[in-house]
């Protein structure tokens, strides 16, 4: 192995949280180096005009994921199961390469809402701790609303995010969601312009007495720059959205909004292609010394650091913790160790509604434009009596059909044949889905861990995921998709598919890639591996930062929030630990 020079700062991964915080830390004077196992992407190459409407490319094919025979993760639904290796992405999509996941994500931004960063105090102060179903294990961020406020702002800046706000400084604005936090300000731009489908819904949404307003999105709804000289174009709704890089400089990731003013720094080095193998402590365990990596030669490096940043996906991050031994790894049976605790999905719901006399042009979209409502997403009702906690968020956010893969058909249409094509031509046009993505809340038994079977290329043990829905959130599914289906029905179609989440998880179709926990925030060392600046418990210049920190996940998309813990973590660095390294817990 060979050792190169010492740096400051060592970043691994350079999507959104990696990327916000070696542009912060290089703002600082600091010598960082960010390392990222995946290739490096180029709008203007990779996703070029000419090239980049590929459905069979991107969506089928994956280009944008993690290759499985680079590293995949093992799936079982107990722990009295045998784990077995995902050998094709299904169910949730990790990204690969400069920009991450942060790619082909849709760009929905939503801020989680004040109550959510103390919900096991919120739901026990409004409704008693003995309401809490015995199956759950919540637990509060250790941070606030106030403390993330800020930090929501700047990355709504850097992303130039477009909407309408629904409460500035505490005062409602009607059209914007008026359940939403006490905001310092507006969005940095105005809502994009909406699609007929989002229209029909919010119409009918406000028919029945509910508050549709412009789900926020970080396509930009008109050229923008923004606070590092990086300028952005309208989003053109082309329909090639989600699981694509933007050729429009629309769609905000970390290689249209911050890497190409971080790479004109000269004290920032990347390496792509180059997979982080371990942390290095000292003999304390108690100073992170460095990291070692392989590159595309093979060749081994060590990469020594005075900190160390790991902001890689959720999976990674977790696996790489245990890799390193950083922290005690989480039994369930004693309920003890922390690494690996607390991990948690995303329930998807919808409710597909098909019409004789409308076009809806579903070929025009965008990853994030469309009409939401808020009512039974989280604690927004009432749950007393209800048996369950959480909820989702309601909308309508068409994101372009595939020409591939978009085939809306009714029930008990023949699966091939004249009868087929004329059913496929009469439903093509005047199909529309309403969607419920919904909370999924962390069980003592759902968790990650090294498997002892599989391991990857480089000899080391695949991360095991060990769920299955709670109950909780599959009464929560039927309950919320239950008032998705009585707007639908308000909305006259000829006939609808009714789809709330049931059964066990199957990592085989696509649901979502909000997979979080597993390294989670807090403020007890017992139950969490981080505190409120993403600090590593005990070792205190190592930080660890991405949705591996929720404990559990709200029915929000994560992304706002992943930017947003990036930017706090980067500002506690600058402001308390430069200055006084050490354990900022009273910071």
């Amino acid at each position: 192995m060979k050792k190169l020079p010492k740096t400051d700062v060592v970043v691994i991964g350079l999507g959104w949280a990696g990327a916000i915080i070696a542009n912060e830390l290089a703002d600082e004077g600091l010598e960082v180096v960010g390392i990222e196992r995946g290739p490096w992407r180029d709008t203007a190459r990779d996703f070029n005009i000419g090239t980049v409407t590929d459905e069979l490319r991107y969506v089928m094919r994956e280009e944008l994921m993690l290759r499985t025979r680079q590293n995949t993760c093992t799936m079982r639904n107990n722990p009295s199961q045998t784990a077995l290796p995902m050998r094709t992405w299904g169910s949730f999509h990790p990204g690969n390469g400069t920009g991450g996941a942060g790619n082909h994500w849709a760009g929905i931004t939503f801020r989680f809402q004040p109550e959510e960063f103390r919900l096991k105090s919120h739901l026990t102060e409004r409704y008693g701790a003995s309401a809490i179903p015995d199956e759950l294990v919540l637990q509060d961020w250790g941070t606030s609303w106030e403390e993330m406020e800020p930090h929501y702002m700047q990355f709504e800046r850097v992303a130039g995010t477009s909407g309408y706000a629904g409460n500035i400084q505490g005062e409602k604005r009607p059209g914007g969601n008026p359940f939403e936090g006490a905001r310092s300000g507006d969005y940095p731009t105005p809502p994009l312009r909406q699609p007929y489908g989002p229209t029909l819904f919010a119409e009918a949404a406000r028919n029945m007495g509910y508050q549709p307003f412009p789900v926020p999105s970080s396509l930009v709804s008109e050229a923008y720059t923004n606070p590092y000289g990086v300028t952005m174009g309208p989003c053109t709704f082309c329909g090639f959205c989600t699981n694509y890089g933007c050729a429009n400089y629309s769609k905000a990731s970390a290689i249209t909004t911050i890497l190409p003013a971080l790479m004109r720094k000269e004290n920032f080095t990347a390496y792509t292609n180059s997979e982080v193998l371990e942390v290095l402590t000292d003999s304390t365990g108690r100073q992170a010394t460095g990291v070692t990596y392989i590159d595309s030669s093979g060749d081994k490096w060590e990469q020594p650091a005075d900190l160390v940043i790991v902001a890689a996906f959720t999976f990674e991050n977790v696996r790489l913790m245990l890799l390193s031994g950083i922290g005690k790894a989480y039994d369930p049976v004693t309920n003890q160790g922390t690494t690996g605790r607390n991990y948690a999905y995303q329930t998807a719901n919808n409710v597909t509604l098909f019409f004789d006399n409308k076009n809806f042009n579903p070929f025009i979209g965008a990853g994030a434009v469309g009409m939401g409502i808020d009512e039974f997403n989280n604690d927004n009702f009432d749950h007393s009596g209800l048996g369950f906690f959480g909820g989702g968020s309601i909308r309508v956010t068409p994101i372009g059909s595939a020409p591939i893969g978009y085939r809306p058909l009714p029930p008990n249409t023949p699966k091939w044949g004249a009868k087929w094509k004329r059913a496929l031509k009469d439903n093509y046009l005047s199909t529309m889905s309403i969607g419920c993505e919904a909370s999924s809340y962390t069980t003592r038994t759902n968790y990650l861990s090294l498997d002892p079977n599989y391991k990857d290329p480089h000899g080391r043990p695949l991360l095991r995921i060990t769920f299955d829905f709670a109950a909780n959130d599959l009464k929560m599914a039927q309950y919320c998709t239950g008032k998705v289906a009585d707007i639908a029905k308000s909305m006259n179609p000829r006939e609808m598919i009714v789809k709330p989440m049931t059964g066990h998880w199957s990592s085989v179709p696509y649901q979502s890639s909000h997979v979080v926990g597993g390294f989670i925030m807090g403020s007890d060392p017992s139950t969490s591996s981080v505190n409120k600046h993403l600090q590593v418990w005990d070792v205190p210049n190592l930080f660890v930062v991405g949705a591996s920190a929720f404990p559990q996940n709200p029915g929000y998309n994560p992304t706002g929030t992943v930017g947003a813990l990036a930017f706090k973590a980067a500002h506690a660095i600058r402001h308390f630990y430069l200055k006084r390294p050490g354990e900022m817990i009273s910071a």
